[in-house]
């Protein structure tokens, strides 16, 4: 196994980790600035009305794209598991 399929393995995984990390933070990114638009706007200063609806947004996009991040973290590790053989030189 060579330097180059390392590099190449730590950016397979950071790329998956981004993608099946987005739905949720992207969600609670635009949860978060409504609710902060409406504070500002409403003059409303309460640190707990934040929490809810961002709870039940992540809790959509996880029902929404749980299957999608599934399948996506299930090919990440057949794609691993097929590439042991060339990676230990026995294929």
């Amino acid at each position: 196994m060579s330097d180059t399929d390392v590099i190449h393995i730590g950016l397979q995984a950071l790329i998956i980790a981004a993608k099946l990390a987005a739905p949720v933070l992207v969600t609670a990114l635009v949860v978060g600035f409504a609710i902060s638009l409406f504070q500002s706007v409403t003059q409303i200063q309460e640190a707990t009305l934040s929490f809810v609806p961002k709870a039940v947004g992540i809790g959509v996009a996880l029902l929404l794209s749980g299957n999608w991040m599934l399948h996506e973290l299930i090919s990440f590790t057949q794609g691993m598991f097929d590439q042991i053989p060339r990676l230990l030189g026995t294929g």
